[in-house]
């Protein structure tokens, strides 16, 4: 995914300060990424997102499902396709048969939990179209855990407001040596019955390209918020330590944090 592919919302919103006349930007030449603007999106954010979830329908309402003969005859990997780190590869040799998700944090119950275990969990199958900020969608099926309930059997502390997702990928170590991927949705995401911790896709197994052995699926959202190589989940307050504190490795680089459709 490259650095200059910035979504819509901020674009539009850059040429509605340029055109509306709400903001006095005196000095500001409206560069998507000079310090100025960059620095206006990110104060007004926190407003987009909640007028994106006024205007847009209410959290509880489902994204779109399919039927199987909708299902694309090839879905693009993105992103990492095999990630570099020791310890991921040599899971992915054994079958993930030693792979443990841990889910820790701001829980009463932590735990750590095999594929078995995952795939012993009421599961959710569900046909969705992936929107990629690129501008491509492919439709698949995926199956897994609701997030909702392993949160529930982890038991949330009051204080917790975010889930936080450590990968094995290591894109942020090749590009910039900042640590692996992460990625982090609120609780009213974690909650959507749709938000999915999948380990099978179109009835198989999840392939290494697309995550395995385990990827988030959080369907009212672009494809970028749907974190490949799970290995550890965390309920969290806040995300301002992690990464560079915007919440997600192509967050921290420029890309919006609410990233809904």
């Amino acid at each position: 995914m490259r650095r200059n592919a910035k979504l819509s919302r901020r674009e539009t919103l850059i040429k509605l300060i340029a055109s509306g006349g709400a903001l006095s930007l005196a000095g500001c030449d409206f560069d998507s990424r000079s310090p100025g603007v960059l620095s206006i999106l990110d104060s007004v954010e926190p407003l987009t997102r909640t007028v994106q979830r006024a205007l847009l329908a209410p959290r509880e309402a489902l994204a779109r499902e399919y039927g199987p003969q909708d299902i694309s005859s090839y879905f693009k990997p993105n992103g990492s396709t095999a990630p570099d780190d020791a310890d991921y590869q040599a899971a992915a040799a054994k079958g993930f048969a030693d792979w443990r998700l841990e889910v820790a944090g701001l829980v009463e119950n932590p735990m750590q939990l095999s594929l078995a275990d995952l795939r012993a969990l009421p599961a959710r199958s569900q046909i969705t179209r992936h929107d990629c900020v690129e501008g491509w969608s492919c439709i698949a099926q995926w199956t897994g855990v609701p997030l909702s309930s392993l949160l529930a059997k982890a038991r949330l502390k009051p204080q917790a407001r975010y889930i936080a997702l450590f990968c094995a990928d290591t894109l942020e170590e090749t590009l910039d040596g900042n640590g692996k991927y992460y990625e982090t949705i609120d609780l009213i995401d974690a909650a959507h019955p749709q938000t999915i911790l999948a380990y099978a896709m179109n009835g198989a197994p999840l392939p290494i390209e697309h995550g395995a052995p385990l990827r988030l699926r959080v369907e009212r959202q672009l494809g970028y918020k749907m974190a490949k190589y799970v290995m550890r989940i965390e309920a969290i307050d806040s995300f301002e330590a992690l990464g560079r504190g915007s919440g997600g490795f192509w967050e921290d680089r420029g890309y919006e944090w609410y990233a809904g459709i």
